[in-house]
């Protein structure tokens, strides 16, 4: 459990911050004088470009809120992901807590009744102004738990979208071409193999194996498609040719030694730290590792670029803030919230190779930072981000989990991977009354 205190000559500056947001003159609890402790999980990296910037609004919101301490913890996405229904359930939640967006994650616990509803203060606080468009698609929460409409119950303070990350020397090294084309791009992980580099990194025991498949389904979809498996609006076919061409190339790419077999294991951190060590000359995974390669990459040269050949990439607004129902503090945990939507702490996110949602354009002096933000523009300009493939039903996660993993292994065949996709997700539109 870490403690972070802030400066005290920031505490003005806050201060005016806390009052321009809460919409009342009337004394809050944190001014009573009384000690009080707001109770704080999120699973970002300190070195990450949202750990930095929560820290920094850390030391802000203590500096003002004199009389209240901070207690951090910093827990996994696993962690969080496998729990948080039975937490925000006892008297172990926390005051404010970073949660998986989606109707599996955040939709479900809004309609379990565990998370706060935030539109009174959304509204009151400004913060509906800031999150305009698809920022505030995976905000808002029906009453059957389906993202769009609804209740505010998440406050999401980025973006984020899966790019294709590579190693500059090594693709120097092979001559290789940055491609434009998805033919371009497996001849280039021809080349790595017949140079004997594994060319993709890879995670099969957490997200980022799943995210490949659902990028290669992509190159084959179009928006109807997505409009109906994410958003329940039509008929989804998993043999259709999206999943079927997703989960036959992904087989195919391990096949060919594009991703290595025994990737079926590997966690997420294994995979970023081997692509950082210079092990892989391709990693393809999310903005949130940007602002770790930016700060950790020492010894080479690295760039990304949107996956070729699609016009969709899994993409969204970031994670979100959520209140637990079951919060002491709910006063503090908005107050916290209004500091990380604040300019300073939304530029700092910025030059920190985040993708804030409130920052100043002009504010945002790093390179590699205003090449994301960019390349993000560039994709939500296009109507181009398709949330993520663990979404559309409860424990969708694990599924696909197991499923690529089964890919990777070759214990299972792809029909067998999407006649066990495709049940859950049946089964969950049922329960929906679809």
């Amino acid at each position: 459990m870490v403690k972070l205190r802030g400066a005290a000559a920031l505490a003005a500056v806050v201060l005016a911050l806390s009052a321009c947001g809460s919409g009342s003159d009337s004394p809050s609890p944190a001014d009573s004088g009384q000690p009080r402790v707001l109770r704080l999980w999120h699973y970002e990296s300190a070195q990450s470009a949202m750990g930095k910037a929560w820290a920094e609004a850390i030391k802000k919101f203590e500096a003002s809120h004199p009389n209240v301490t901070v207690e951090f913890e910093e827990k996994s996405f696993e962690q969080i992901q496998k729990t948080a229904s039975m937490v925000l359930n006892s008297d172990e939640a926390p005051d404010l807590m970073e949660y998986n967006k989606g109707n599996a994650t955040a939709g479900l616990l809004s309609k379990q009744g565990l998370l706060a509803d935030l539109t009174e203060e959304t509204t009151k606080r400004g913060w509906d102004k800031l999150l305009t468009g698809g920022l505030r698609t995976t905000a808002m929460y029906d009453d059957r738990g389906v993202m769009g409409s609804g209740q505010w119950y998440g406050i999401p303070n980025y973006g984020e979208f899966v790019m294709v990350y590579y190693n500059k020397d090594l693709f120097a090294k092979h001559k290789v071409a940055v491609p434009k084309t998805f033919e371009e791009f497996t001849a280039a992980l021809d080349t790595f193999v017949e140079a004997g580099v594994t060319p993709v990194a890879n995670a099969g025991a957490e997200y980022p194996a799943q995210q490949i498949l659902y990028q290669l389904a992509l190159t084959k979809a179009q928006k109807p498609w997505l409009a109906a498996f994410q958003s329940y609006k039509g008929k989804v076919d998993f043999h259709g040719p999206e999943f079927t061409y997703g989960a036959d190339t992904f087989a195919d790419w391990v096949q060919k030694g594009y991703i290595a077999k025994n990737s079926s294991g590997l966690k997420a951190e294994d995979m970023g730290v081997a692509f950082m060590n210079g092990e892989f000359p391709i990693m393809i995974s999310g903005s949130w590792w940007y602002g770790r390669l930016a700060s950790e990459i020492k010894d080479f040269d690295w760039g990304h670029f949107l996956f070729p050949g699609a016009t969709m990439s899994p993409g969204s607004s970031g994670n979100l803030w959520v209140v637990p129902e079951k919060s002491e503090n709910k006063d503090l945990a908005y107050d916290f919230i209004d500091i990380t939507m604040s300019k300073e702490i939304q530029n700092l996110l910025g030059n920190s190779g985040g993708v804030p949602v409130a920052a100043d354009p002009a504010a945002i002096t790093d390179e590699k930072s205003k090449e994301l933000i960019e390349t993000f523009n560039k994709l939500t300009a296009a109507d181009g981000l398709a949330f993520y493939p663990d979404w559309p039903a409860p424990g969708y996660y694990d599924v696909l989990v197991a499923g690529v993993q089964n890919l990777i292994n070759g214990s299972k065949t792809t029909s067998e991977v999407l006649d066990e996709i495709a049940g859950p997700y049946e089964d969950n539109l049922a329960d929906l009354g679809f």
